[in-house]
């Protein structure tokens, strides 16, 4: 392998580029820049800060920046340093440097984070204990590996599974933590202390077989340059220039790494936007670009604040938001383009409501040949794209998840729906086989072996094998045993069915499975939405008369399959529309608990919150035309009703630029009751007055007290359900059997007497 720094001293190269520059008009490529963005291409020595803002332009200021450094004589691409968070970056920043030069150019450090580390460590890897052909092992192999330890540890797998001991490895490794330096504040009594037991054998275990995962490719980097000063300073000496793009999104490993390097020449420049720092979930730290100025003293700091994507109304509803943020360095976004619509927020009843809504618009703006592409639903939680999909199925309008999978492909989905398979058909050998042992009841492979056997030696499904082989002595008696309970649950709950209502029954087939519970004492990141998700599916199943009725039409569902129709709306949610633009962006759950996420606020305080507004932040701007942002009044969790109130961040939109709207009827009185009764209500006069008025920024409505008395048997009207009679009176909870919508819980405030 040829040493890097043979080419420090390579005059053919050098020259090669000098003399395919020279001819370049050095005010072409500068030319197409604007004022703060020819400012931050020119700016090449010192520390530099690109505060670039949502569609501001930073792609075409990293690019041409580069090529400037180059065509100024200034480095050759062996001392440019870039580093990018994707491939993809990576790749594209090569191709426009490339084609502003005139050439392809040899030599490049442009690449990911992963991909630079690996490829110095790879010259020095002896120095870490490996070898330069060291092997870089994925997440599955990381798993695999990991599993190797859960019982030499006596680790329960049910509580911490493998993926999610890696999962705690790879944080640990984000933060620049070797075993060695894992302290108790940094979850070392996690798992007793056993799991950072695991951690260090994981590590010797990796240098025995000469791997590497993807953490320790910074990890060990950063180690390399402890250990060798004079490799850090050959580095030092090389990289003259370095830039990084995303800054906002890097960890502790990644920062710590990049100072070492930026220590020689100081020339580092940093683009990134505080504003759009959203994944904290995964290591990122924000404060790595807040405290910029503090790490590299004499710091230039370029705002790039011309927006070319979005109307002056978007950028203004956006920018007001996210000023109410303490924690960011501040600028403030503008467009020369036309005023544009205003941002639209629309108050209606419930999910479903929701659904119908954004389906009507998606009609309407493609009836006037609006594209589809051109249009995304950005949901806070994987769960809602549940009830757009189905109402997207049902208009027949073509759509895509972005991201994952359609709700009904995801793996608790699939669970779940095998258990009410196995309880509607009990010959299922595909449902039965899925979940025989989820969650783990310890029937092993051997003893699907012998049930798989018998079930062709008698040409019979798994299940009636099963009911043979518990009257023998063919498995061993604990397996037989725990088949024998899962088969009766199976006819318990098959003799259930007739007179459960399908919500009923799969709240108790997951329940009294332990299917739920496996979810609930996982440590797993992805965990919290998965149950999220089974408490969609227990929604979705609420409007069906029966379980053969559901699983028919999640058959019909799933025949809509990918067609080759290029034109579809997208779903996806908003921690993965970051870097896309769109025409017109639909918002839909915007309130409390939801977005921000009740889970973020319990979590991080004041930090999630802050971060839960830099998401809404990002989906506002991702709007070009057009952004409808949606709040209900109720919503269906775990099959139950629940009040919303809306989002707070509704309330720090600016006035001036958005445009309310509310379903009939609701508006005026509903959305009042439920602020009332999420909260307000409790500082209303104890006297109960007829009227009592609310207000905030964005309305003013009129709260009408329900002083009405009501008792069983009472004829009420809701603006909802339509007539009906009280049958059940539970506090302020009415349970109402409804001409037309059968029997319905609701709140008492919701309803009128007739």
């Amino acid at each position: 392998m040829r040493d890097p720094f043979d080419l420090l001293d390579s005059k053919d190269a050098s020259s090669q580029l000098s003399a395919s520059t020279s001819a370049n008009n050095e005010a072409t490529y500068l030319n197409i820049l604007n004022e703060t963005q020819q400012q931050a291409a020119e700016t090449t020595d010192g520390p530099l800060l690109v505060l670039a803002g949502a569609g501001t332009g930073k792609t075409r200021v990293l690019t041409t920046r580069l090529a400037h450094i180059l065509m100024q004589g200034k480095a050759q691409p062996w001392q440019l340093l870039a580093v990018t968070f994707t491939n993809k970056a990576a790749r594209e920043m090569k191709e426009r440097v490339s084609q502003l030069l005139g050439m392809t150019v040899e030599g490049w450090w442009v690449g990911t984070f992963h991909s630079i580390g690996a490829r110095i460590l790879r010259y020095h890897a002896e120095v870490v204990g490996l070898t330069p052909s060291f092997t870089i092992l994925d997440q599955d192999d990381q798993v695999r590996l990991v599993k190797q330890y859960i019982d030499i540890h006596e680790i329960d797998e049910k509580q911490f599974p493998p993926r999610t001991i890696t999962n705690v490895i790879q944080r640990w490794k984000d933060r620049g933590l070797s075993p060695d330096k894992v302290t108790l504040g940094e979850g070392a009594d996690m798992g007793e202390g056993k799991i950072l037991n695991l951690y260090r054998d994981y590590q010797e275990r990796l240098r025995q077989i000469n791997g590497a995962d993807f953490g320790d490719l910074l990890l060990l980097g950063i180690e390399l340059f402890q250990k060798q000063t004079d490799v850090l300073k050959k580095y030092q000496r090389q990289f003259r220039y370095i830039m990084v793009d995303e800054y906002q999104d890097t960890n502790v490993s990644q920062y710590l790494w990049l100072r070492m390097l930026a220590q020689g020449h100081s020339n580092i420049c940093c683009v990134g936007d505080d504003d759009q720092s959203i994944y904290s979930w995964r290591g990122a730290e924000v404060g790595n670009i807040l405290r910029f100025e503090e790490d590299f003293p004499g710091a230039q700091v370029v705002r790039l604040e011309r927006n070319y994507r979005s109307t002056p109304n978007i950028l203004a509803a956006a920018a007001g938001l996210i000023a109410c943020n303490e924690g960011r360095l501040g600028k403030t976004l503008w467009t020369d383009v036309n005023e544009g619509e205003k941002v639209r927020v629309r108050g209606i009843w419930d999910g479903e409501d929701e659904a119908r809504c954004v389906g009507d618009e998606i009609e309407a703006l493609h009836s006037k040949n609006h594209k589809l592409n051109e249009m995304v639903v950005l949901v806070r939680a994987g769960f809602q794209t549940r009830e757009f999909e189905e109402r997207l199925i049902i208009l027949g309008i073509p759509y895509r998840v972005i991201g994952g999978p359609r709700f009904y492909e995801r793996q608790e989905i699939r669970d779940a729906i095998a258990y009410l398979r196995v309880i509607i058909q009990p010959n299922d050998d595909l449902a039965f086989e899925r979940i025989v042992n989820l969650p783990k009841r310890g029937i092993g492979d051997a003893t699907m072996q012998v049930v798989h056997g018998l079930a062709r030696a008698d040409r019979t499904s798994l299940t009636r094998a099963v009911k043979k082989l518990l009257t023998t002595d063919e498995i061993r008696p604990g397996a037989r045993k725990t088949l024998a309970d899962l088969m009766e649950s199976f006819n318990r709950w098959r003799d259930l069915a007739p007179t459960f209502q399908p919500r009923e029954l799969i709240e108790l087939v997951l329940d009294e499975s332990g299917y739920t519970d496996m979810w609930k004492v996982s440590k797993a990141l992805e965990a919290p939405g998965r149950l999220d998700n089974l408490k969609e599916l227990v929604v979705a199943i609420e409007d069906f008369e029966s379980l053969a009725a559901f699983l028919e039409h999640v058959s019909l569902v799933m025949e809509n399959e990918d067609s080759l129709v290029e034109d579809k709306v997208s779903l996806m949610t908003l921690h993965g529309a970051k870097g896309l633009e769109f025409d017109t962006v639909f918002l839909p759950g915007w309130e409390e608990g939801l977005f921000p996420h009740q889970r973020a606020l319990d979590e991080g305080g004041t930090a999630g919150l802050e971060e839960e507004r830099r998401l809404a932040y990002v989906g506002l701007t991702r709007a070009r035309q057009r952004a409808l942002v949606f709040f209900a009044a109720n919503r269906r969790v775990y099959g139950k009703w629940q009040s919303s109130m809306p989002s707070r961040f509704i309330d720090e939109l600016p006035q001036e630029n958005i445009e309310m709207e509310s379903a009939p009827g609701l508006y005026d009185r509903h959305i009042g009751e439920n602020l009332a009764y999420a909260g307000i209500r409790s500082s209303i006069s104890r006297q109960k007055p007829e009227s009592v008025i609310i207000e905030n920024a964005n309305w003013r409505v009129d709260v009408t007290e329900n002083t009405a008395e009501f008792a069983l048997g009472d004829r009420v009207f809701h603006q909802k359900f339509g007539y009906g009679r009280i049958i059940e009176i539970d506090g302020d909870k009415f349970e109402i059997e409804f001409e037309k919508a059968g029997t319905k819980k609701v709140i008492g405030t919701f309803v009128e007497p007739t």
